[in-house]
Order: structure tokens, then sequence, then C-alpha cells
């Protein structure tokens, strides 16, 4: 009878890369928005846990611009050696569908990149400057109806997410607002502390404490839920505005045609950092859920979003400039 040192002995050799994939040196991570935003903040965190368990360095690169496209552009064509990564998040779905809208897409979701896993979900809250009176998005609406000239809402860029729903709430309630975009959530902010901008849009995680002080207030969460962290605050749905639900995730990708054991030894370091105590605990402080979820449903949940928003962008006709 064959042993079982015989039969491995007689098995052919597997490629190296199925017998554990290393980085060859340092590695980046593409964040395609300004530093100091929430995907900026969860980026880091990250690349931290792979710095200590792949034994190499991870910097955290940001490229900001084009609603994200410019940073996610940047992975699209970079070498598919699993050297470089990029952290995007929900904007992904709405920038994508309106490059494709304007005929200018340089990249697709489907096929240039290969989602790895989720990092986090993070509630995205609709807010206003402290110098608006209202608390809830019926009081905005009441308030923007009068404004003359017409209020400004602020972006993370043409055909964000925040665009977006920025224009479905302008359509729905009858009102006025000038879009004014910017690189990323945290010029868009402090343009909303200094009294600027009216309205805008932000990740939970990065506009907490701006709103725990009083100089941001959160009139409603995209989110199917209230965020724990603001429970007095309602959700869209709530409020009469169902077709603005959103779910704020972050999420990592590869380029496409990455080997599948190079994805797969990702997959896996990004799904344990997820679930690393230090990890956890942040991310909940932030009012976020931490995530880790299978590079499958990672896709499904990524593909899906930016289907939904298609036909959404082309009724709006949404482009990115």
């Amino acid at each position: 009878m064959p042993t079982r040192r015989s039969l491995l002995m007689a098995m052919p050799a597997l490629p190296a890369l199925a017998q554990g994939w290393s980085p060859s040196g340092p590695m980046r991570i593409i964040v395609p928005f300004p530093a100091g935003g929430t995907t900026d903040l969860l980026a880091r965190l990250y690349a931290q846990r792979l710095t200590e368990a792949l034994g190499v360095s991870v910097v955290v690169e940001n490229r900001g611009g084009g609603g994200g496209s410019i940073g996610a552009d940047v992975v699209a064509k970079a070498a598919p050696d699993g050297q470089t990564l990029l952290f995007h998040n929900l904007t992904f779905s709405t920038t994508t569908a309106a490059l494709e809208f304007a005929g200018r897409a340089p990249h697709s979701i489907e096929r240039d990149f290969a989602p790895l896993t989720l990092g986090a979900n993070v509630p995205m809250m609709l807010l206003v400057g402290a110098q608006v009176p209202a608390q809830n998005l019926g009081e905005f609406i009441a308030w923007a109806r009068a404004q003359n000239p017409a209020a400004f809402y602020g972006s993370t860029g043409p055909g964000s997410t925040i665009n977006l729903m920025a224009e479905v709430l302008k359509r729905d309630a009858n009102i006025r607002m000038d879009h004014v975009p910017f690189r990323g959530a945290a010029p868009l902010v402090q343009e909303m502390l200094a009294g600027r901008i009216a309205f805008g849009g932000d990740q939970l995680s990065s506009s907490l404490g701006h709103i725990r002080g009083g100089t941001l207030r959160p009139i409603a969460t995209l989110a199917s839920s209230r965020a724990s962290a603001l429970p007095q605050v309602g959700t869209v749905r709530e409020q009469g505005f169902a077709n603005l639900e959103m779910l704020g995730w972050n999420g990592f990708f590869a380029p496409a045609r990455t080997p599948e054991p190079i994805l797969a030894r990702l997959q896996a370091e990004l799904a344990a950092a997820a679930r690393h105590p230090a990890v956890v605990s942040r991310i909940t402080e932030l009012g976020a859920e931490p995530g880790g979820n299978s590079a499958a449903e990672f896709t499904a949940q990524v593909h899906g979003q930016v289907a939904a928003m298609r036909p959404l962008v082309r009724e709006l006709r949404m482009t990115v400039e």
C-alpha cells in the first residue's frame, strides 16, 4: 500500500505562487482622496496591520481628484502583482456610472478590478453647517426653498455619491442648490465649517468630532438604520426619501488579472486585520462596523451597487467633469 510520503512525492510540484505568495518589496495602498477623510484614516489603520503581517512596508498614497476616479485608474493600470491595492468607498459606483454615461470611463469596476474584502461599513451622513437652522431633512428643504440666491452644496467631486444624492434630493423635493465640487471630504468639511457651503455629506467616522462639537449638524443618514453613535438622527427612509438610501462601504481592490494565489493571500490577511482587536476597537469608536467578508460577497455588493446607480445616473444625466 502506498504511503502518504510516497503519494506526496508522486504529486507534481505546485507552482511557487500556490505554495504561498509574499510581496517582493514595499506595497502601496492608493486612496483616491486627499488625506484626512474616513477612507484615508481606515486605509492607514489597515496598512499598519499589513506591514506587521507581511513583513514589508505598506504605505498609503493619496491620489485625489475626479470623484476618486484618478486614484482608481492608477490601480487599474498597475502591475497585477499584489504590490498595489486600491482602498475606495461607495462613491466608486456612482463615479464609475457617471464616467460611463459621459463616454469617458478610463476603467470598469467589473473588468479592471478584483474586489478583495470590505474594510468597514461607515454610515454616510447628510450634513448642514451650523448656520443653517435645520434639524432634519424637512426643515432643511423648507429653508433651502426660501434662499435667494440658491444655497451652495458641496460634494467630493462630480459624479460622487453626495453629488448624485443631492441632485436626487433637489429633484424630489423641488429645491434649488448650486453644486461646488471638492477633491475629497476633508476640504468639503472645511468649507462647511467656514460657512461657505450650506449642505453636504461625509462618512460618519470623519465628521463625528465636528458633529459632537456642534460645528456641523447631521440631518439624515443614508444607511438603512440609525447610526448607533447618533441614534437621534433619522434615516432618509424614515424622512420620506427612501430612494436616497445607500450602504456606506469602504473596501479593498487589486488590479484585475492578479493571480488567484496572490488574491487569496491578500484577502486572508485583510480579513484577519479586520478581526484584529485594535482594528475592531478603532472602527467601532468611529461609529462604523468592521468588514472582512469574502471576495465573492464583496464583489456582489459592489457590482450590485454600480448596477443600481447606472439608470439613476442616466436619468439625471450626471457626468464627471
